[in-house]
């Protein structure tokens, strides 16, 4: 397996290490709810030196983007990232990505389990043009700082005043020799910021990080992957291979907001007849009765057919109420329609919600 940068940093302070696409990720340190709950009211850590980081130059970069993603990217200008997705011909979401512009390259920040898929994808929608394509993920590392204290935190950590920093937008610093970039942008629904930074620049700072994380009124904790999904899916944000796959489109996905269809990248025609003729389903918000985690691949049903699938699902740590994502018939996609979810031989009763489930208050 592939070992982050901060691997040392994630042993010495005891979290439990799981095969998360093919690489050693913490899952948890203390617990996924207490995690969680950290995420919410302070400051948390995140390792995602898993995500792909694949820079873009050349003459042709802008055109080569303009062409895959879903979203319109071009004219960017540099400091700005916008997410989007990377379709097949069929409208098959191959990945969901965040685009940033550079002055003279573009960076793409895919999913670990897609980074082959999407290099593969790239260099053949980049055949005859001027676009050269660099893989950094293992040169990198990825660390994210969400919660209400994060941006406090990193000012004081890095010295920097990110008070004009809007969201989606990044800026690029140097330390001694060491270039880094600071993004203000997330996965947990909460604030924060997102930095990608070179490997020996992570070992220069290990000691420090640790000694951050292992005080007894530390405000910055870390946390794994257990804590970053159920952030995630409480801010209604989509994960590969749930509500994100190769077997149905971005629209179908919930996602019509990053899809500019008076562009032509590659899918854009499935999905304008899709959209002209209309959705036959729809990921949807659900709130199950009761404490019962829904589970992906579990029957929704309507008055006791099958109408869909349940996407992923969760105890809320913050609502305490089960929530769930479904991909759903669109007859039964309307809020407030009764629905629910099997257990085996049990149906939970539940009803479809808007989503967010939770929404930072501004």
């Amino acid at each position: 397996m592939n070992q982050s940068p901060l691997h040392s940093f994630h042993t010495k302070l005891g979290a439990r290490m799981v095969d998360y696409a093919g690489w050693s990720m913490p899952l948890m340190y203390r617990g996924i709810i207490e995690e969680h709950k950290h995420t919410r009211s302070q400051c948390s850590l995140f390792d995602v030196s898993h995500m792909g980081r694949l820079y873009l130059a050349g003459g042709d970069s802008e055109a080569l983007l303009q062409k895959v993603c879903t979203r319109n990217v071009g004219e960017m200008p540099v400091g700005l990232s916008r997410y989007t997705h990377i379709c097949r011909e069929d409208g098959g979401i191959l990945d969901d990505v965040i685009v940033s512009r550079f002055e003279d390259q573009y960076l793409v920040v895919c999913n670990a389990a897609n980074r082959e898929k999407i290099t593969n994808w790239l260099k053949a929608q980049s055949v005859g043009m001027d676009v050269t394509l660099t893989d950094r993920t293992l040169e990198t590392a990825m660390i994210a700082l969400q919660g209400p204290q994060a941006i406090a935190q990193v000012e004081k950590l890095l010295k920097l005043d990110l008070s004009d920093l809007k969201r989606y937008h990044f800026l690029t610093r140097s330390f001694m020799t060491f270039k880094y970039a600071v993004f203000r942008s997330g996965y947990t629904g909460e604030d924060g910021v997102e930095l990608i930074l070179p490997v020996n620049l992570v070992k220069l700072a290990m000691s420090a990080l640790v000694g951050l994380c292992n005080r007894d009124d530390a405000v910055v904790l870390p946390a794994g992957l257990g804590a970053r999904d159920s952030l995630r899916l409480e801010a209604g944000m989509p994960l590969y291979g749930h509500e994100l796959t190769e077997d149905w489109d971005s629209l179908t996905a919930r996602q019509g907001w990053c899809v500019h269809l008076d562009t032509d990248f590659v899918g854009a025609d499935v999905m304008r007849d899709l959209k002209a003729g209309g959705l036959k389903r729809k990921i949807v918000g659900l709130q199950l009765e009761g404490r019962r985690t829904a589970r992906q691949g579990f029957v929704v049903k309507s008055n006791g057919e099958a109408v869909g699938q349940v996407t992923s699902g969760v105890l809320s740590p913050t609502l305490g109420k089960s929530i769930a994502l479904a991909l759903v018939d669109i007859s039964v996609s309307k809020v407030g329609t009764p629905l629910a979810v099997e257990f085996g031989s049990k149906e939970i009763p539940a009803s479809v919600v808007k989503i967010p489930f939770y929404k930072l208050q501004s």
